[in-house]
């Protein structure tokens, strides 16, 4: 037992006490040895000892037998371990095993609570290191946080960083598409524009020519125009209304009158059904546009003729815009694309804008607008707007 006495004075625990009461603690000790893996307690057991390491090393472990375990702490000869659930009385907090090869002292509880209840010097000795250690870990705990709290910090920085460079990365890519799109549908309007002033230039004597180039130039100018409202709507992101009281059965004999030639040219039926006339609140520019737009794309879908339909309904507070067409439809995968901006599935080119400016419309009414289609079999638009919008 003796060779114990030095040892146990050097024990942070034990310091304070003097060579008596060294002798007392050193009186109740026992020896044991583990191999190295070795459980000495498992989590949720019972404290019966605490022990203070003589030579080896030992892992402290939370959730050891699951998957997912943490390692919380390892510790060297002169170390204790198990003396807070001696203190407070409840079961383990954590496992512990034996890291190597290792031999520990251990104290029994009923010896621990016999001697530190005859020997107040103990008990103090004790308490002091008891909290000596308590300030200690709360330090340590504090550093770590705080050490935690500026690795978050200086990730937070470093991931706005490259937040921000991926944004612009993006900002630029979006950029170039946008430029690619704007050129490419530009250059063809502005080409024809050129040949119908050269055709002019040409025939300059005739009349009946002069007049038809001059109707064509009018056309391009038009879709030029539409084209640069729905750039112009699309950069802006929030659309102003100019809201106005329509009356729907005046509004879509309009709207047929100027597309009735182009459908007409393919052999495409139009049919019209208004069922409720209004008057209702709307930016009849911009519904106009809606509505344009959407005709637009089922006449590129009704290569050889075909029936295009436009149905108006009150639909409780709503007016209901149904616009269906029995063109070559659409695949679920371009369906579940096709209000995305610059998506485009037609063959004949175009900004990819034109189904992201309807949506866009519709929802600045406060409407929804959804499409049901199926290849080869058309495809129907419904939009429904408040009556009040």
């Amino acid at each position: 037992m003796k060779k114990y006495f030095s040892f146990l004075k050097n024990v942070y625990f034990f310091k304070e006490l003097n060579d008596d009461d060294i002798r007392k603690i050193q009186s109740v000790c026992h020896e044991k040895k583990y191999n190295a893996g070795e459980v000495i307690f498992k989590e949720g057991s019972k404290a019966d000892r605490f022990y203070i390491i003589l030579d080896g090393s030992v892992e402290v472990w939370k959730d050891y037998d699951l998957p997912k375990g943490d390692i919380l702490a390892q510790h060297g000869t002169g170390k204790l371990f198990g003396e807070m659930a001696l203190i407070d009385d409840l079961p383990r907090s954590a496992t512990v095993i034996a890291k190597v090869p290792t031999t520990l002292l251990y104290i029994n509880r009923d010896d621990f609570h016999r001697i530190i209840t005859e020997n107040s010097s103990i008990a103090l000795s004790i308490m002091r290191s008891v909290s000596l250690m308590v300030r200690k870990s709360n330090e340590t705990f504090i550093e770590g946080l705080r050490e935690r709290n500026e690795e978050l910090e200086k990730a937070y920085r470093e991931l706005k960083e490259t937040q921000e460079e991926l944004l612009r990365a993006e900002r630029l890519s979006a950029l170039g598409k946008f430029a690619s799109l704007i050129i490419h549908d530009i250059r063809n309007p502005l080409s024809i524009l050129k040949g119908y002033a050269q055709m002019i230039l040409m025939h300059i004597d005739d009349s009946a020519r002069i007049k038809s180039s001059a109707e064509k130039i009018i056309k391009e100018a038009e879709r030029l125009d539409k084209m640069t409202n729905d750039l112009l709507d699309f950069s802006r992101g929030d659309i102003r209304l100019n809201m106005s009281v329509i009356n729907l059965e005046d509004f879509i004999d309009s709207l047929v009158e100027e597309i009735g030639e182009r459908f007409e040219s393919r052999g495409i039926e139009i049919e019209k059904r208004v069922d409720f006339s209004g008057p209702v609140m709307l930016d009849a520019d911009r519904i106009y546009r809606v509505m344009m737009n959407l005709a637009d794309n089922s006449r590129k879908a009704m290569e050889k003729g075909g029936k295009f339909i436009i149905h108006v309904t009150k639909d409780g507070q709503s007016v209901k815009f149904v616009v269906k067409d029995t063109g070559i439809g659409m695949s679920n995968s371009v369906k579940e694309k096709i209000f995305e901006p610059f998506f485009s599935y037609s063959h004949s080119g175009g900004t990819g804008l034109g189904m992201a400016i309807v949506k866009s419309i519709v929802e600045a009414h406060g409407g929804h607008v959804s499409v049901e289609s199926e290849e080869k079999k058309g495809t129907t638009f419904t939009i429904r707007i408040p009556v009040l919008a």
